[in-house]
């Protein structure tokens, strides 16, 4: 039975309130007293700022928030800084309220948008409040992780919401808010609600803290050995993660039982090559990682695992203090210091309560632990001074070990520090932009008013006001001398028509894709891989990537230059000019100043030619083998992201008169692409759909099921052994084709031929044929020479029943040789 079905006819506060706690002890939840508080505030119409520590029960405050809008037909909103957070509340909702009712709009995914319950990310709610105002469908909202208010660079979306809608409940929570009475004074005046501040330093499950001067390894065993697991080794890179946790292998986590309770819940989960392959072992062992690299269906399946209590350790980075809920005993942490984007910091104090809250499971344990490990060096210095004890001539020989380069100093006072510190004040982080202006104006009405309201009634200096307000008339002057929008006689101004719709809230850059495409002729060989280049130019960098391109190119440049004689100095000069891929650069530029003359909101933007998925599809690559290729294993989430952003840009902005069938071919191979590797999300939803499904991972589609997508992929793997042939790359090509004797093949054809060509006209569907079977697929390569005599082929054959299995094409090549030769 869901709380939907407890739905009463009456709006009583206490007879909702009777109504969700009994169904909370029906779950054998027994609410804490701030809990009650919260709920019988919410309940009366209050607006609540909740300030309480993580593990205090704040997402059952938010779930009887939106059983109370419910009862009232009131839309409710679910805001979350992260997508993953954003996903995990909207499954659980999903389990309370029933699928029908809840939906989830992050950007990147939309499902059921119409419901009455509404998960979203930050970004999503303040847009909507931007082009809705107070007549948005917004009756309340639940902010979760507020102190991301506080954010240099999004934090605008927290504060948008509160001062566009008036008539909105708000629920505000964070273990980590400092003092808040300039927001309940604020939201009293706006909303005209009475605001409830609800705060406790009390945690359910309290904590301990020490600071270690043993080593990791010793510590973590101390802990094992003592029940202390589950542990959270909290790392700040991703590589110290991995490396901990694999060399955490040496240790035996589990019983033969646990390990037979894991295998059980793993299934039939797939996990790919390199990354996915370690992360099996480790899990099995009873060791989870988890960071923002993984692929999310990785991710999802240590949060699953560590749920049911079955890992023991999970080495990971901060993305755990990010309301994602693990039951942990112990936070440990191997350092206080991160690396920001920018430089090395101390972590904040609010940044250190957020992961250390993590610990403490409520109704299981009495205690939580949090452990911080001293620097690595300090530690060493240490037992050698221990060592030497009593040998004054040792002592006076000693030569401490020195910090590594770039450490920023802490030490027991930082920690003792951080421990008694109280989280840093959240201030303003409001700014104006193209699209802010834009979704003002679109609201119609008194566009100034709206504008002027959300300039000068922001929580922002006076000073800064100011800075924005002059923005704001700089941004309106551009729109207006562009066209974009224009101004009535009675004062009334508006977006021009011709203004693609909605074009300011997920890809202000898809219009000039659009105009830079026409600029292609659909004729030329290369117009398929261009609309490609056109269309990445407008995505966000995604840094891993362009950084392991670019580290392979100049490794490539210093070996040729090595191989041509060229000396040191010359060759560190000219691999200052080396940098990762940049397809039409030059003409993007140019075309990029002309549009931006007439479309001035660009001006926020950034064009940035790159080659992801156009180098991925150019080299004939699977996805496990591009991230081998640039060595990205620990970035792989970060380029299926992107391939998904890519396939969404590619599908949905290229107008289908511009669509050619190779085009459509290969937008049609890399959705598949990004299916095969992760559909955890679509797969939960089918799972929620579909409740008598069971098991952790539905298997992805058959790939045989979306016949164009393979035929991509099997040309796209026989053109690849193409180009590494004309590269007579002999040591990747035995690499992919072992059974075959490559050497011997190329020698042959190199005899008859100084060359194999590898442009449009040799990938061409003229010199690929296939011979589609039911179990196996037949396929001929035809080499590119350069008399045109079209004698050499590759065959191979596609095992249809393995592609499926392996979710991608499995391919063996069974011949290199001259049309008609035996051998």
């Amino acid at each position: 039975m869901t709380l939907t079905d407890r739905l009463p006819d009456t709006h009583d506060p206490e007879v909702l309130l009777d109504l969700f706690s009994s169904w909370a002890n029906e779950k054998g939840i027994s609410l804490y007293p701030a809990q009650e508080e919260a709920l019988f505030e919410v309940a009366v119409g209050s607006n609540v700022i909740l300030s309480t520590p993580t593990g205090s029960g704040k997402s059952m405050v938010a779930l009887g928030a939106h059983f109370f809008a419910m009862s009232e037909n009131i839309r409710t909103f679910y805001t979350a800084p992260i997508k993953a957070l954003v996903s995990e509340k909207f499954f659980a909702l999903c389990a309370a309220f029933g699928p029908e009712n809840v939906g989830m709009m992050t950007g990147d995914a939309s499902v059921n948008s119409d419901a009455p319950i509404i998960c979203c990310t930050a970004e999503i709610l303040a847009n909507l409040a931007l082009r809705d105002g107070a007549e948005a469908d917004v009756g309340q909202v639940v902010m979760d992780e507020f102190h991301f208010y506080a954010e240099p660079d999004r934090g605008w979306a927290w504060q948008v919401p509160i001062i566009e809608l008036p008539k909105a409940q708000f629920i505000l929570m964070s273990a980590t808010l400092g003092d808040v009475t300039r927001f309940k004074e604020d939201l009293e005046r706006r909303t005209g609600r009475s605001t409830a501040v609800i705060s406790s330093g009390e945690r359910p499950v309290p904590l301990i803290h020490s600071y270690v001067m043993t080593p990791l390894h010793e510590t973590i065993e101390e802990l094992l050995s003592t029940k202390q697991a589950p542990i959270y080794i909290v790392h700040f890179t991703q590589a110290a993660a991995l490396e901990q946790a694999s060399a955490l292998m040496s240790i035996n986590m589990c019983t033969r039982a646990e390990k037979d309770a894991i295998a059980e819940l793993i299934g039939n989960f797939r996990f790919t090559a390199g990354f996915g392959k370690a992360l099996s072992r480790l899990v099995r062992h009873g060791i989870g990682v988890h960071h923002a690299g993984m692929l999310p269906k990785y991710r999802r399946l240590v949060e699953l695992l560590a749920q049911a209590g079955l890992l023991k350790v999970v080495c990971g980075t901060d993305t755990l203090g990010v309301g994602i809920n693990l039951p942990i005993r112990t936070v440990l942490f191997t350092g206080l210091n991160k690396f920001d984007g920018i430089r090395m910091r101390l972590l904040k104090a609010r940044e250190f309560h957020q992961i250390a809250g993590r610990a403490g499971r409520a109704g299981f344990d009495t205690l939580g632990t949090v452990i911080v490990q001293a620097p690595d060096h300090v530690i060493e210095n240490e037992k050698a001074v221990t060592k030497a004890a009593g040998d004054a001539k040792k002592l006076r020989k000693l030569v401490k070990k020195k910090p590594p380069e770039g450490f920023v100093g802490w030490g027991q006072p930082t920690f003792e520090r951080l421990v008694a510190a109280e989280p840093e004040p959240l201030t303003s982080s409001f700014k104006v932009s193209h699209a802010m202006v834009l979704n003002v104006i679109e609201r119609g009405g008194d566009a100034f008013g709206h504008m002027r309201h959300l300039l000068t009634d922001n929580h922002e200096s006076p000073s800064a006001r100011r800075g924005h307000i002059r923005r704001a008339i700089a941004i309106y002057r551009a729109l207006r001398s562009a066209g974009i929008v224009s101004q009535s006689e009675d004062g009334r101004v508006a977006v021009t028509d011709e203004l693609q719709l909605g074009f300011a809230l997920n890809q202000p850059l898809s219009p000039f894709a659009i105009a830079a495409i026409e600029l292609l002729s659909p004729q030329e060989p290369d117009y398929l891989l261009d609309v490609v280049s056109i269309i990445e130019s407008t995505l966000e960098d995604p840094r891993q990537i362009l950084y392991a391109q670019q580290d392979r190119a100049k490794g490539e440049a210093v070996a040729q230059m090595k191989a041509d004689g060229i000396e040191y100095e010359e060759r560190m000069a000219l691999l200052e000019n080396i940098t990762y891929p940049k397809p039409l650069a030059e003409l993007l530029e140019v075309a990029f100043e002309t549009y931006r003359q007439s479309h001035p909101w660009v001006e926020d933007q950034r064009l940035s030619p790159k080659s992801v998925v156009r180098d991925m599809y150019s080299g004939g690559m699977t996805f496990t083998e591009y991230v081998s290729f640039y060595g990205l294993a620990r970035s792989e989430g970060l380029v299926l992201r992107y391939l998904a952003d890519a396939y969404k840009a590619l599908k949905q902005t290229v107008p289908d008169d511009a669509k050619t069938e190779e085009l459509s071919d290969l937008i049609e191979w890399l959705g598949e692409v990004v299916r095969q590797v992760d559909s955890s999300l679509l797969d939960e939803w089918e799972q929620l759909q579909n409740p008598g499904e069971k098991g952790l991972d539905v298997t992805p589609p058959a790939i045989t099921r979306n016949v164009r997508a393979l035929r991509v992929q099997v040309r796209n793997a026989l053109f690849r052994r193409v180009e590494l042939a004309a590269r007579r790359r002999v040591d990747l090509l035995s690499q992919l084709d072992p059974d075959i004797d490559w050497a011997d093949a190329l020698d042959a054809y190199f005899a008859d031929y100084d060359e194999i060509g590898t442009d449009a006209a040799a990938r061409g569907p003229a010199m690929f044929v296939l011979e589609e079977g039911k179990e196996i697929w037949r396929v001929r390569q035809i080499l590119a020479d350069p008399e045109s005599n079209h004698d050499w082929n590759i065959g191979a054959e596609v095992d249809l029943a393995a592609s499926d299995e392996a979710g991608e094409a499995v391919i063996k090549v069974t011949y290199v040789q001259v049309m008609g030769s035996d051998s």
